[in-house]
């Protein structure tokens, strides 16, 4: 199926949804997560809904409305980034609701980054972090590989402040692009998550004021160019092609600090990132831009159309376990970034 354009959320025609897009309306103000979720419609026919949600610690998002937004929402796979979990949550979501539950922790400090999935498909393969020395010992990096695609989880480091871990980051984003192509050598690939970079001016409220902060560097937003320019194909950032005019509706990050989110001061950071194979069968990207309040963040979604092969058997070489465990950490963890102001 051809992508086709929709809005910021899933309700109304095409045609008024893209009026909107182009007024960029103000963000509703609202400080908790809604209280009702009418506006949220139901999963198109034949395909897979994902979602993205930096929740800057899930037990404080649990406390604020997350648990009833993911019933409402009802994803088929979600990703959390910013879990800042030290060990899995095993009673958090029901296991009857999402058998197959993967964690990953920081090894190297307390209640920091990690990152978890939660998926009602079996995956035919998991695997953690980039493979890489030295970065991966945050807990940032979950692959679940499904039949017709892989399924990339991350949580991308801050450059941090005044930059300090900027070197690292520039590491960090070129391993990433060549664990990318070292996945598209099998099947195409769905990168998610807190990308910690807004791409191009239209990505944030105030880039005049920005161009040396975490997330806006020319460093950071070159490396983001050049992951979607490596591989043999393009990669395709999905919502900004999908939506090249949109606005604040796109913006996915709010400060807590100055009212951020009241006067529409924010940053889209949260990305899907596709393999360009894999773009004709991106039926909408969604940003939920009326569910904030639990975060700092809102969650983005994905719908995906299934496609032949999504059962099939693991490719292989693109996973390191084939029978993944439920509640599952990466062999090696034994435990649990400041966002751009």
């Amino acid at each position: 199926m051809t992508a086709c354009k929709r809005g910021a959320d899933d309700s109304g025609s095409l045609e008024s949804t893209a009026k909107r897009l182009m007024a960029a309306a103000p963000l509703p103000t609202n400080k908790t997560m809604p209280t009702s979720y009418d506006f949220i419609a139901a999963k198109p026919e034949g395909c897979y809904k994902l979602v993205s949600y930096n929740v800057n610690s899930l037990q404080a998002a649990c406390k604020k409305g997350f648990k009833e937004y993911l019933s409402a929402e009802d994803p088929d796979v979600i990703c959390l980034q910013e879990t800042k979990a030290n060990q899995p949550m095993a009673f958090l979501v029901s296991k009857k609701q999402y058998p197959f539950q993967y964690w990953h922790c920081s090894k190297t400090k307390k209640g920091y980054a990690g990152t978890a999935v939660f998926s009602k498909i079996k995956p035919v393969g998991v695997s953690y972090g980039l493979g890489a020395s030295g970065l991966d010992t945050e807990g940032r990096v979950i692959c679940l590989e499904f039949g017709s695609f892989h399924f990339v989880a991350c949580y991308v480091p801050n450059a941090g402040e005044k930059l300090v871990r900027l070197a690292r980051r520039m590491e960090w984003d070129v391993r990433m692009s060549e664990y990318l192509t070292e996945l598209e050598a099998t099947k195409p690939v769905v990168y998610a998550g807190d990308l910690n970079v807004a791409h191009h001016e239209i990505d944030l409220a105030r880039p005049d004021t920005n161009k040396r902060s975490p997330g806006f560097t020319v460093e950071e937003r070159d490396g983001f160019t050049a992951l979607l320019s490596g591989g043999e194909q393009p990669r395709v950032d999905a919502y900004r092609q999908m939506y090249p005019g949109a606005l604040a509706e796109g913006y996915t990050y709010f400060g807590y600090r100055a009212n951020c989110r009241e006067k529409s001061v924010g940053w889209r950071l949260d990305y899907f990132v596709v393999s360009q194979p894999l773009m004709p069968r991106v039926l909408d990207v969604i940003v939920r831009n009326k569910c904030y309040g639990a975060s700092d963040h809102v969650p983005i979604v994905l719908y995906l159309t299934k496609a032949e092969g999504d059962c099939a058997t693991s490719s292989g070489p693109a996973t390191r376990e084939d029978e993944p465990a439920r509640d599952s950490l990466p062999p090696e963890a034994a435990s649990a970034d400041a966002e751009p102001a």
